[in-house]
């Protein structure tokens, strides 16, 4: 049972690339500021960073995400040149069991609950059991990025072209309020985005060394020649972009949750993950802006944040 000090939280954790890590700063300020999280429900990154919350490993993945350089991003994309996503996604995913570990979501001490799509059959799939990455990597599919993840005989896609902000999995929580954290704010200048100051990481992990020697081999491995056009893929994500802001704004409207922490969809590009200190911090002043005038120990909804 929480202490009488805690407010219980159900976190819905949205979609939109490398602007996830923001998730992770925003989870650092509600554990630091008395809050509780029991429940999570997240699709694309926010899948996969409330799955590493959940698994007790945000510690380590944070160590190793702001230490991460373009270079390591290229040699993780396992490019498979055919006609349904540019990446495999195999060694990303790889790399995060090799960091995290090869849990199960019902082994989990935390509700977890990874949102994906199933593009034929036009319908949100739920993932509350089993392999915990097999979640993560269906929630993450984007499309044209991504190839499709079979998941039992389903072909599953990011659960952002449906749902870029996956409340409705939190409604039979029993927390005391949610939150819920959307990649696809409104477009904000430069200067407004910028935080005051870098949150500082964990200390270095053991496993750091061990995940960077995992990517060396990949970066051993001989690389195709050329180079590769992102413009295309740049101009696609963009319109990707607007339409699950879009969406994003209707189902809020529709299931409005307690609180919302609003994060920019101009904050960064899509695979800018060599940006994590940055995003980390602009979550964890966010959520300040959002959710400061929210105090412990009297879990009152006056509406959303």
């Amino acid at each position: 049972m929480p202490g009488k000090s805690e407010i219980t939280v159900s976190l819905v954790l949205g979609s939109g690339g490398a602007r996830g890590l923001a998730h992770i700063g925003v989870i650092r300020w509600l554990v630091e500021n008395g809050f509780r999280i029991e429940s999570i429900a997240g699709c694309s990154m926010g899948a996969l960073i409330g799955g590493v919350y959940a698994a007790g490993k945000l510690d380590d993945f944070e160590q190793w995400v702001t230490a991460i350089t373009k270079v390591d991003m290229v040699a993780l994309l396992d490019l498979s040149w055919g006609k349904t996503g540019l990446v495999k996604g195999d060694k990303i995913i790889n790399t995060l069991v090799d960091l995290v570990g090869d849990q199960l979501i019902q082994d989990l001490p935390i509700s977890y609950t990874a949102v994906a799509s199933d593009a034929n059959s036009e319908k949100e799939v739920w993932i509350k059991s089993g392999r915990l990455f097999d979640a993560i990597r269906a929630s993450i599919s984007l499309p044209l990025l991504f190839t499709p993840f079979d998941y039992r005989g389903t072909s599953l896609i990011d659960g952002g072209v449906l749902n870029p902000v996956p409340i409705a999995p939190t409604f039979g929580d029993e927390t005391d309020i949610t939150i819920a954290v959307n990649l696809g704010g409104k477009m904000e200048a430069e200067e407004e985005q910028a935080a005051a100051e870098i949150y500082p990481s964990p200390l270095p992990s053991p496993l750091k060394e061990k995940v960077s020697r995992f990517i060396e081999r990949f970066q051993q491995i001989p690389k195709k020649t050329g180079k590769l056009d992102w413009g295309a893929y740049d101009i696609a994500n963009q319109a990707f972009d607007a339409m699950q802001s879009t969406i994003a704004r209707q189902k809020l409207a529709a299931y409005p949750p307690d609180y919302i922490v609003e994060i920019a969809r101009n904050a960064c590009g899509t695979l800018e993950f060599d940006r994590a200190s940055e995003l980390i911090s602009l979550g964890h002043r966010k959520a300040q802006v959002y959710l400061g005038h929210v105090h412990p120990g009297n879990p009152e909804n006056p509406g959303t944040g």
